[in-house]
């Protein structure tokens, strides 16, 4: 009787071993089946501009942002121009999320009342979890077309003369909460150039970024470098601008010195006339208002 006894209970300790083996197994089989969270970094700037130049933001799917520049004169044109606030540049721009990768934009510029249409494409997006991107990597590509009259009527004027073209890839990380940098090569190619000297395409490399004081304020610096030999027919100077950005719910407020007076790609980058250190510092502002325009619910990344 002790005998049988016994081998009932080996036998039913055999059983309840292979039971939990079995629910080890399965419980393993299912964790292998669910895949770690991804977490994208996300406000790596807080608008679609760093400063003056282009962040590696877009609205947000389904927005609008209503994007308004402007530049005042120079600081050092003296008291009778009242230090530069009788002049004004002005941009209008409006830009749309059309999905979470593409952002289209055009605008209004008062200088030589030109026109700009652009295409901003996000490649990669900065990310940790269950796969890692240590950047976000944007291309951006405009086309800007000024619609003055000609300032030379005695000689062939032609449309395709008036357009120009920017095409930027914009490389940034957002380190921790409090910091961001971006670098962006950029070529800008001119259909008509100024004489035989000047280049068509012209090359920059520049880079910028953002150090937050608080949850709504920052500071925002930004530098593109115009290599030598291809602009020869004016003096052009590097672009440098240094700014605040404050956030007030649904505007963002950006603040800023510059010694470039253009406010589109193909004039910062390649026509920057001012320098620094000459007093050629001209004070601006960009407001950004972002409207929704047709109400997206977020999907989980």
């Amino acid at each position: 009787m002790k005998r049988k006894l016994l081998l009932l209970l080996a036998f039913t300790g055999m059983m309840s071993v292979s039971s939990v083996k079995a629910q080890d197994d399965l419980l393993s089989m299912v964790n292998q089946d669910e895949k770690p969270a991804i977490d994208y970094a996300t406000a790596t700037f807080k608008s679609t501009h760093i400063v003056i130049g282009q962040s590696i933001e877009t609205a947000p799917k389904g927005n609008l942002n209503f994007l308004i520049t402007h530049h005042f004169g120079a600081l050092n044109s003296g008291y009778e121009n009242l230090f530069g606030l009788k002049q004004a540049n002005i941009r209008l721009g409006l830009e749309y999320g059309v999905t979470r990768w593409l952002g289209v934009a055009v605008g209004l510029n008062t200088d030589k009342n030109t026109w700009d249409g652009s295409l901003k494409v996000k490649l990669l997006r900065q990310c940790k979890g269950g796969k890692h991107m240590p950047v976000t990597i944007d291309i951006f590509g405009n086309t800007a077309i000024y619609t003055t009259k000609w300032t030379d009527t005695q000689r062939p004027n032609y449309f395709s003369s008036r357009i120009s073209y920017a095409v930027q890839v914009m490389i940034a990380r957002k380190f921790g909460n409090s910091l961001s940098l971006q670098i962006t090569p950029s070529m800008v190619h001119k259909n008509l150039v100024l004489t035989a000297g000047d280049k068509n395409d012209i090359f920059t490399l520049g880079g910028g970024g953002r150090v937050k004081l608080s949850q709504r304020v920052s500071i925002n610096a930004e530098y593109h470098h115009l290599f030598s030999g291809q602009v020869v027919s004016v003096k052009a100077y590097d672009s440098f601008s240094l700014g605040v950005d404050i956030e007030t719910g649904g505007h963002v407020f950006q603040i800023f010195l510059t010694n470039s007076y253009g406010e589109y790609e193909e004039t910062y980058l390649t026509d920057t006339r001012g320098k620094w250190s000459n007093g050629d510092i001209f004070l601006g502002f960009n407001i950004n208002r972002m409207f929704t325009i047709v109400n997206h619910k977020m999907p989980k990344e």
